[in-house]
């Protein structure tokens, strides 16, 4: 097993109100990272990140994730060629979800097409049941997901 890359984490006012980055991973050796853009602050995507994925995303300023569906290091724009330029990670109180401040250099974060993976919502004051319906926003796609993906599926 590889040497941890990032501090061990120590007593909650360490984690809480200290200046040494000490990542929690959970069970997995997975953390949430939230992805929005440098600029607006609209949020483009969710993935995770093991600890492979943070280093070389702190290492080379690009963005870096782990699939848990295909079980893989994967580099966001590998394949579509919308990558992400990584202007600043942002930690949480407990340091364990990250917020990932990006500039996109195409205009599509989502496999789909569209800029946003976050482009349905749920209609609130409702019964939550089985049959809540999603409505579109912000939902038209900014690229053709067939002429970057061609005919597979793709989750980046």
């Amino acid at each position: 097993m590889a040497p941890h890359r990032f501090a061990p984490r120590s007593s909650t006012e360490q984690i809480e109100e200290g200046r040494v980055f000490s990542p929690k991973f959970d069970d997995n050796g997975l953390i949430p990272a939230i992805v929005a853009d440098a600029w607006s602050g609209e949020v483009l995507m969710f993935a995770y990140m093991d600890e492979e994925a943070l280093a070389r995303s702190i290492e080379s300023g690009w963005a870096w994730f782990y699939s848990r569906s295909r079980k893989e290091l994967w580099k966001k724009g590998e394949t579509s060629g919308h990558t992400l330029r990584i202007f600043e990670i942002r930690v949480d109180c407990d340091q364990d979800v990250l917020l990932v401040k990006v500039e996109q250099n195409e205009k599509g974060a989502c496999h789909t097409g569209r800029a946003s993976c976050f482009y349905r919502a749920l209609t609130l004051r409702e019964p939550a049941g089985r049959t809540l319906v999603l409505t579109p926003r912000d939902a038209e796609k900014v690229f053709d997901p067939t002429q970057v993906y061609g005919g597979e599926e793709k989750t980046d």
